[in-house]
């Protein structure tokens, strides 16, 4: 993108101020500069766009104030001239270029992480960005690049140099020369090997070629034109790939557009109203908080009732895009009447803030999927799921949303050739299925007191929720 949603979605309200981080806090200690011209201006040559996103917007526009104080200047990332785009040092070439909504890095411009800056306010001089540049693929350049290996060892004008360095080209012949015989060429090396690979022609040989040579393929350029488009659209919550292309083909081109033009349901709106905060995953820590309070909201209905966080967060993993919350109590009855007061109550402390799905029954199962913020300033809003399930189900349902998705088709698939099914709500055996593979008796339903229990049915050994992330 290129410029952060959040500066374009005119037709929301703005975000509350968000406090400056301990991190920027140090930057706004530096001191002031030594009169001279040459002491204020030692960022002159720096033409410079600062990502929010990962960095955070506090701590980008003290970036940006730095940067004019010290003589550079903030551009728009693609205006001509841009010199740096900083972004979080987390982030990649793709994920930058999705937040800029450029297919491409503009000519001339380095993609550098926002230590470099940090490290040029902290030091008083424009630093070498050797070791703080982030690797550009060839397809996202509109000029050639060095490999990773040179870019991240040279300095900025080292492509220059290299130009300035090379050896010229022979000169232009005057002599006559007598024109090309029409003769068709002999295929190169490459097209050979690749002709002598089964069910692979000339044709598709030299693609292969092109693609080995160029690293793309010509023919399809067109076709990429759309595809940061499309990601940007399916990229909203309640919006998938028809719906983006839908959105393509009407002459959509911005999320500006699609705030002003395109007709939303209820929840497209809420995701491109968030749509910032839902891309950015959450800290570990935060998924924790998110799951506590809605632990502690339970509890003061009743105390006996378990409550889990399953996903991302309960296979281990450092940031989490959602929080799934599961819910039930031992005696199989007292979560009953819970979810509705639950909901009512998490409202009223102001921490649910939108709906997506308020009320969805999957048989015994109530699930709400919406949208949270934690108190406090700077806080995201934040995807979360609640579901409520009776303790039958529990471990069925705790290994499911749990995951990964591809672990739960492996599971399923299993149960499938020993003649059995596994779902959300139980393991069954005995289960009739016609020749196309569809169930037409749903079996016996198998005793699962725990997720163990439902790996021993199955002849698995047990693995742990951090072993199933594949």
């Amino acid at each position: 993108m290129s410029m952060d949603p959040r500066g374009i979605l005119k037709a929301f309200p703005k975000r509350k101020k968000i406090h400056t981080s301990p991190s920027s806090k140090a930057l706004a200690k530096i001191p002031k500069k030594e009169d001279g011209e040459g002491a204020r201006e030692w960022l002159s040559s720096v033409r410079a766009h600062v990502v929010p996103t990962g960095i955070g917007r506090a701590r980008a526009e003290l970036f940006e104030k730095q940067i004019v104080q010290h003589g550079g200047q903030i551009y728009p990332a693609q205006a001509p001239g841009v010199t740096h785009i900083v972004v979080d040092d987390g982030m990649d070439c793709e994920r930058a270029l999705r937040l800029l909504r450029l297919p491409r890095l503009p000519p001339g411009a380095q993609l550098v992480k926002s230590a470099w800056l940090s490290l040029c306010l902290q030091e008083r001089r424009l630093v070498d960005t050797a070791g703080f540049s982030i690797f550009i693929p060839n397809r996202y350049l509109d000029q050639p690049q060095l490999s990773k290996a040179d870019q991240d060892s040279s300095t900025p004008g080292a492509c220059e140099a290299l130009l300035r360095t090379a050896p010229s080209l022979p000169p232009t012949p005057t002599r006559p020369v007598s024109p090309p015989q029409r003769t068709e060429e002999a295929p190169s090396t490459q097209a050979q090997e690749a002709c002598s690979i089964p069910g692979i022609g000339k044709r598709m040989a030299e693609k292969i070629v092109e693609i080995l040579e160029s690293g793309h393929l010509r023919k399809l350029d067109h076709i990429s034109d759309n595809v940061p488009v499309l990601e940007l659209f399916s990229n909203i919550w309640g919006a998938g790939i028809k719906t983006a292309q839908m959105w393509y083909h009407q002459g959509f081109r911005s999320l500006e557009d699609i705030s002003n033009q395109a007709s939303l349901t209820t929840q497209q709106a809420i995701g491109l109203k968030h749509y910032d905060d839902f891309l950015e995953r959450m800290p570990r820590e935060e998924a924790t908080e998110i799951e506590q309070t809605v632990r502690e909201s339970a509890h003061a209905l009743n105390p006996g009732l378990l409550c889990v966080a399953c996903g991302s967060y309960r296979r281990g993993k450092a940031t989490c895009g959602d929080v799934d919350v599961l819910l039930t109590h031992p005696d199989g009855r007292s979560h009953q009447g819970i979810f509705s007061r639950l909901l009512d109550s998490l409202r009223q402390q102001g921490f649910l803030t939108d709906d997506l799905v308020s009320h969805e029954e999957n048989g015994h199962q109530q699930k709400y999927l919406g949208v949270c913020q934690l108190p406090g300033p700077g806080r995201r809003h934040r995807r979360l799921d609640i579901i409520i399930v009776p303790y039958s189900e529990f471990a069925c349902a705790l290994l499911y949303f749990t995951g990964s998705a591809h672990f739960n088709r492996s599971m399923r698939a299993l149960a499938k050739t020993k003649g059995m099914s596994l779902s959300e709500h139980a393991l069954s055996t005995a289960v009739v299925r016609n020749p196309r593979g569809l169930k037409v008796g749903s079996g016996q339903v198998l005793p699962t007191p725990t997720e163990k229990d439902v790996f021993r049915l199955l002849g698995l050994p047990y693995r742990e929720p951090a072993e199933r992330d594949w």
